[in-house]
């Protein structure tokens, strides 16, 4: 179904030297177009990219998540791709479930968030204080907006044209995924979860770890009430 659109894969990358190879190559495997977004890496993952020839958007500094799948929406949406997949770096995410987050895109969905609690107790489920955290959130975008989504954190994802011509606009920096879901929904963009396994972070180390949880929820939580505020007036404007 996939083939009547020109999708693309967006790989963010930050330090991801052990695992950007193998990345690559099952999204290749897979039969998509795909583009790694550099971003501003200080380890050998350019270099690797290079050293294979990939397809790379190189970032001078480091921006951030944010900034790096931004720059890969700016991408898509420059040369004229009709969908986007964001498939993280570190090897967490399985490209063989790519066709099944476009088919939500395919049937007029704009936002499709691969959902590792919709298969309870299969695949990697995160640590169990990033569980609480994503809980919490998910229960904080169901207050601020009305709508349930299990796995608010997930960086796999599909967006349709809407929804990249929004991210393209406005994205946000630190930790992206649930401020910009909220952002989404505001704009009375259509989102929807579609069943994953994931795979345990293949190599590298996560930015998200200990008390940093505790700070991530706490940020997230302010930011996703802002940002429905901010959406819903500009929604009435």
């Amino acid at each position: 179904m996939d083939d009547m659109l020109r999708v693309l894969v967006i790989i963010p990358a930050y330090n991801e030297q052990a695992n950007i190879v193998q990345t690559v190559s099952s999204v290749v495997e897979a039969g998509y177009d795909y583009v790694v977004v550099n971003d501003g890496s200080t380890d050998n993952t350019l270099s690797i990219c290079r050293q294979y020839d990939f397809n790379v958007l190189d970032l001078p500094q480091n921006l951030g998540i944010g900034g790096a799948v931004q720059a890969g929406h700016k991408y898509a949406l420059r040369q004229g791709y009709d969908v986007d997949v964001q498939v993280d770096g570190d090897g967490q995410h399985d490209p063989s479930y790519i066709g099944s987050l476009i088919e939500p895109i395919i049937d007029g969905a704009d936002l499709a968030i691969g959902s590792r609690f919709a298969v309870p107790t299969e695949g990697f489920q995160s640590t169990f204080l990033r569980r609480v955290g994503i809980r919490w959130l998910s229960g904080w975008l169901r207050l601020f907006t009305g709508k349930t989504i299990k796995d608010p954190t997930s960086g796999f994802r599909a967006c349709g044209k809407k929804a990249i011509d929004l991210f393209c606009r406005d994205y946000p920096d630190d930790y992206p995924e649930p401020e910009s879901i909220a952002a989404a929904l505001k704009t009375g963009l259509s989102v929807v979860e579609v069943p994953v396994l994931m795979r345990e972070r293949q190599g590298g180390v996560s930015s998200i770890s200990g008390f940093s949880s505790i700070y991530y929820m706490i940020k997230v939580s302010l930011a996703i009430s802002m940002a429905c505020f901010v959406y819903r007036k500009a929604a009435h404007q």
